[in-house]
């Protein structure tokens, strides 16, 4: 559980995250509430969506890129598809 966590808060998985979060998150948002924020309703409950749309995508990168290291360690090698850069 502790190398999970130390995955977790590792740089550059925060940092994949986070850009994936940005993006996907930024996209959710305005095909989910774009209408919302053009007329300026914003409750708590769509503030709470809008939320959810920026952290559910970072969680999902966070466990992928975990769940692959921890591949990769236990094979000591690349996934199939993936090259060394």
């Amino acid at each position: 559980m502790p190398d999970i966590l130390a995955l977790c808060f590792s740089r550059s998985v925060v940092r994949r995250a986070t850009y994936s979060a940005i993006i996907v998150g930024s996209l959710l948002i305005l095909i989910n509430h774009a209408d919302a924020l053009w007329r300026c309703e914003l409750d708590y409950l769509r503030l709470f969506r809008i939320a959810l749309s920026m952290i559910v995508p970072y969680i999902v990168s966070t466990a992928s890129s975990v769940i692959t290291i921890q591949e990769i360690r236990k094979t000591n090698q690349l996934p199939r598809g993936i090259e060394n850069e």
